[in-house]
């Protein structure tokens, strides 16, 4: 809160004691001559509650806007789960995020396509809280400009267990509601929203628009919301993807003259201690969020924020893969997403494997030669993994003090490896090296098959996981966006996530195969947008970068 808005805080609590003070003095009068109540109000006693009702009634207006005529709404971070990732990739798919797809209703209108939409949600971090109807109703929310339209879980939402845990819309607590009631239907690769349209008035930080219409979802047919922390989705993409040709909201603004300029940016915090999660700003841009000038690039496909990008480098060396790329600018998707080619030599360059395969392997490096002497001295092999403290099953058993003295030190170097991770890699091994063992192979022999095996293990999160303390000795890659490179750092491209109290290191690049004429195709999201400010420029059609402070 700035000295400005500290001074108005002061008046209105001020104020508020005043017409507290002022009422009973009122009530007294009336209630002490109930006859002549009409004649007890002085008329400086009815200026002096004019006066406060003003300063009370303008001081929200004050405190939300700026004095640059910015409009500000502060976003929330949260910290990014395994969980949250496995729930949201386990799914089967051909590539490595969720297809879903948004389709236009326009005709046959050549410039109405059927648009891969790439969303999961599950793993974004970063969320902003809005209002509906009037008196509002308030709605944590993803602002999401890989997406155009607005929806809220409904209070007529009856039959999916995924509302109850969320707040929902009530249409009959809004004076300002009017009804519309034409169903609609949002598909996903995971699965669909059903709902209806419904319209009211929209809070978005000091703003209200007016008559927006919206979606109240009254079934979702996946698991999007029920795992989610946040209540709905609120588009920021273009009207062309928008389902049922509905005005995002953001068009609303600019139709209704409540930003100064066409223009909206965002700044994502990447102090994960920092309180303040991050910031978008309706009507133009806050300076202390970036330094520089930005780079603008045209964008050059409406519907998504989609711009040209010329080349993709890893240690500023060329990879070859993006002739004619384009990507895609998008705060919904946490990760960055780009051809399989060139993802995959990437993640090779910086030694990234599948969470299962690399701990298969560390429990092989670790605790192979452990597995192989206690099967042989008879150890039963469904305690075995329990009694050296890799799996939690079975830790009522007192472990033996020979085997607790050999396994104290590796359990110290496990402090950030996640415990069913972990679990499974140590059941699968032991079970290969069951198998090996009754084949009278040697020891040598049995764990370099193992080894094998472990690198040829599914990766079904379809995530690929580093080793924590390689991260200062990975290159740094590029991405030439309008003749100028945008360089992130190891520190910048990995994300590390929580499991159990400890910590993982993931790599954000994500494999995804799009085939002309939409494709090449890449996706910068929330990992890109942390290290550069960006700005969404409908008025001239354009994105722009600077450096992110």
């Amino acid at each position: 809160m700035t000295f400005q808005h500290l001074i108005l805080f002061s008046i209105y609590v001020i104020a508020l004691l005043n017409m507290y003070m002022l009422f009973i003095r009122l009530m007294v009068k009336l209630f002490s001559y109930p006859m002549d109540t009409g004649y007890l109000v002085s008329m400086g006693d009815k200026f002096l509650l004019l006066v406060m009702c003003l300063l009370v009634s303008t001081f929200w207006l004050a405190i939300a806007s700026s004095s640059d005529g910015l409009v500000r709404l502060g976003l929330r971070k949260q910290r990014l789960g395994i969980n949250s990732i496995n729930a949201a990739r386990i799914k089967g798919t051909d590539s490595a995020y969720a297809k879903g797809e948004v389709t236009t209703t326009r005709g046959s209108d050549d410039s109405a396509m059927n648009i891969v939409s790439l969303k999961n949600y599950l793993d974004v971090q970063y969320f902003g809280e809005v209002g509906i109807g009037s008196p509002p109703q308030k709605f944590t929310v993803i602002f999401d400009t890989g997406s155009s339209n607005l929806w809220i879980p409904s209070s007529h939402c009856y039959f999916s267990v995924a509302c109850f845990f969320h707040s929902r819309y009530n249409s009959s607590k809004s004076s300002t509601y009017t009804e519309i009631g034409k169903p609609c239907k949002i598909n996903y690769g995971s699965g669909m929203i059903l709902g209806f349209f419904s319209e009211d008035n929209i809070k978005v930080g000091g703003l209200v628009v007016k008559n927006q219409v919206f979606t109240e979802a009254i079934r979702e047919g996946s698991l999007i919301l029920s795992l989610a922390s946040f209540d709905g989705i609120l588009g920021l993409g273009f009207q062309d993807i928008s389902v049922g040709n509905v005005a995002p909201l953001w068009y609303s603004m600019m139709e209704q003259s409540l930003v100064a300029q066409k223009v909206f940016s965002f700044w994502f915090n990447k102090d994960p201690s920092a309180s303040e999660g991050g910031e978008i700003v309706f009507g133009g841009v806050d300076q202390k969020h970036f330094k520089g000038k930005h780079t603008y690039v045209p964008v050059i496909r409406k519907g998504y924020w989609q711009i040209e990008l010329a080349d993709f480098l890893i240690a500023d060396k060329s990879t070859g893969f993006c002739t004619n790329c384009t990507a895609i600018v998008d705060s919904g998707t946490s990760f960055i997403a780009g051809p399989k080619a060139a993802v995959t030599k990437m993640n090779h360059a910086i030694g990234a494997k599948g969470f299962v395969s690399m701990e298969c392997k560390k429990v092989v490096a670790q605790y192979g030669d452990l597995m192989w002497q206690l099967l042989l001295s008879g150890l039963q092999p469904d305690k075995l993994c329990s009694n050296i403290g890799i799996c939690s099953y079975n830790r009522t058993q007192k472990m033996s003090e020979t085997i607790e003295m050999v396994v104290e030190q590796k359990r110290e170097k496990h402090t950030e490896v996640g415990q069913d991770l972990l679990c499974t890699a140590c059941e699968l091994t032991l079970a290969w090296i069951r198998t090996e063992l009754t084949q009278n192979k040697t020891e040598g022999r049995v764990i370099e098959y193992v080894n094998k095996l472990c690198d040829n293990l599914p990766n079904p999160t379809r995530e690929l996981a580093v080793d924590c303390e390689k991260i200062p000795n990975m290159p740094t890659v590029s991405f030439i966006i309008g003749n100028k490179s945008f360089h992130l750092t190891p520190e910048q491209y990995i994300r590390r996530v929580e499991q159990n109290f400890s910590t993982f290191c993931v790599s954000s690049f994500i494999a995804l195969d799009i085939p002309p004429p939409q494709g090449p195709l890449w996706i910068l999201g929330e990992i890109f947008m942390e290290a550069y400010h960006t700005v969404f420029d409908f008025g001239n059609l354009r994105v722009g970068f600077a450096e992110a402070v």
